[in-house]
């Protein structure tokens, strides 16, 4: 499953739905797909959800995970990123943020 969130203020970012639901998740969401975020609550979600990816940096990776996939792990931050960016200026012009899921 792939999920696109998308606002009128910034271009739309789309992930893997288990990135998404968790990222929902730390923003204080149930992590259902489809869903939206009044303009009034992005903030709220924003602090939510930085808060909870700076939490996240202080688990210790796998590195039995990385060494199985081959593949170097990426952070939560990284993954992150382009939402927080989306919910930044989501927030800055007060607007609505919406996901839905891509088949």
């Amino acid at each position: 499953m792939l999920v696109t969130f998308s606002c009128p203020a910034y271009a739309d970012i789309t992930m893997f739905g288990d990135v998404a639901v968790r990222l929902l998740r730390l923003m204080g969401h149930s992590g259902t797909v489809p869903g939206a975020l009044l303009a009034e609550d992005v903030g709220t979600a924003l602090q939510r959800l930085e808060a909870g990816v700076a939490a996240s940096e202080d688990e210790v990776p796998s590195q039995a995970t990385e060494e199985e996939e081959g593949e170097p792990r990426v952070s939560l931050r990284t993954r992150a990123l382009p939402l927080i960016e989306l919910l930044r200026a989501a927030d800055k012009e007060k607007v609505d943020v919406m996901w839905v899921e891509n088949t």
